[in-house]
C-alpha cells in the first residue's frame, strides 16, 4: 500500500523558473532558470544568490569533492575561492553527478529540444580532473537528473522521453557497465536518492500526461529498484526537480513550475509563478 507524505508547505515563491535541487552546507541550493542565478535558502525561506549561472535553460548544479561549485550548460564551469568562473571541461551538458570516489558524470543531447529540433538519443560522459572526457554512455532517451546510490555501486538516470530509471553499475575506473531498467512508467525528471537508495521521482499519472483535468498537476513517488512505490506526494504544480535534506535529512524539497509547453516558456517565466515546496519523509537523505 503506498502511504501518502504530509501536504507539503510552501517554503519559497516569486521564481521564474526552478531546477536542480541540491542540499548543500545546511541550505538548499537549485538553479533559477530565466534568472541566471545560483541560489541558496534556509529552511526558513531566506535566500541569497551565490553565483551566476549560464542565461539559458537546461543547467544543473553540483559540488567537486574539494568543494568548489560546478555548473553545466554550453561547458561545465566552475567557481574558484576568490568567486571567478572558470572553464572546467569544454563540453557541457544538461544534468550532473559526482559519486563517492569523485567521478563527475555529465549527461546531454545534441538535438535543439526548445528550438523543435528532431529528438536524438543522447550520453553520459564521465569528466576528468584535468577537464578531458569520454563518453561512458549512449542511446539515453532525453537524459535528465542522475543520482548514485550511497555504496557508490550505481548510477540511475532519469530518461524522460522514455518514462524510465535505467540503472548501471560504476567500475573502479568510472565505466558505466551493466544497464538495466531500474522502473517503468514514470514521468522522470529531477530525481534523488535516500539512505535505503530508494529514489524520489515523477510520475507520468499527472494532468500533463494523460490530459485527464482531474489529475493531479504534480505527484512525485519514492519508488524502490525493481519498480515498487511506497511513498506519494502531489502538488498544485508540475514537479520539476526534488531533493532531500533539512536539519536531519528528513525534509523533501520539491521545485515546482508552471508548464505550458516550450513555446510558452518565456511567458511562464515572467509571471515568476515557480515555488519551492517542502514536506516530511520517513527515510533520510544519504550522506
Amino acid at each position: 500500500m503506498v502511504e501518502y507524505l504530509p501536504q507539503p508547505r510552501t517554503l519559497l515563491t516569486g521564481l521564474a523558473m526552478v531546477e536542480s535541487a541540491r542540499w548543500h552546507d545546511g541550505r538548499l541550493w537549485f538553479a533559477h532558470w530565466g534568472a541566471g542565478e545560483v541560489i541558496a535558502t534556509d529552511m526558513d525561506g531566506n535566500a541569497e544568490v551565490m553565483a551566476a549561472g549560464p542565461a539559458m535553460m537546461g543547467w544543473s548544479i553540483d559540488w567537486l569533492p574539494d568543494g568548489r561549485l560546478v555548473t553545466t550548460g554550453p561547458e561545465v564551469t566552475r567557481q574558484e575561492p576568490d568567486g571567478s568562473l572558470v572553464t572546467h571541461c569544454e563540453q557541457g551538458g544538461n544534468e550532473i553527478a559526482l559519486d563517492p570516489r569523485g567521478h563527475l558524470y555529465v549527461n546531454g543531447f545534441d538535438f535543439d529540444f526548445l528550438g523543435g529540433g528532431a529528438p536524438e538519443p543522447g550520453w553520459i560522459n564521465l569528466v576528468a580532473a584535468d577537464g578531458s572526457y569520454r563518453q561512458v554512455a549512449d542511446g539515453i532517451e532525453f537524459p535528465n537528473g542522475m543520482v548514485v546510490t550511497p555504496d557508490g555501486s550505481t548510477l540511475v538516470v532519469a530518461e524522460s522521453f522514455a518514462g524510465r530509471l535505467s540503472a548501471f553499475d560504476i567500475r573502479d575506473d568510472g565505466a558505466l557497465t551493466g544497464r538495466r531498467v531500474w522502473a517503468q512508467g514514470l514521468g522522470p525528471d529531477g530525481i534523488c536518492v535516500d539512505a535505503e537508495s530508494a529514489i524520489w521521482t515523477q510520475t507520468a499519472d499527472t494532468a500533463a500526461h494523460t490530459g485527464d483535468p482531474d489529475a493531479p498537476a504534480g505527484a512525485c513517488v519514492r519508488v524502490l529498484d525493481g519498480g515498487e512505490i511506497t511513498h506519494r506526494v502531489e502538488t498544485e504544480l508540475p514537479c520539476f526537480a526534488v531533493t532531500l535534506g533539512g536539519p536531519e535529512g528528513r525534509h523533501l524539497f520539491l521545485l515546482c513550475n508552471e508548464f505550458e509547453g516550450v513555446e510558452q516558456l518565456q511567458a511562464v517565466q515572467a509571471r515568476r509563478s515557480a515555488r519551492i515546496l517542502v514536506t516530511e519523509v520517513p527515510v533520510p537523505r544519504a550522506d
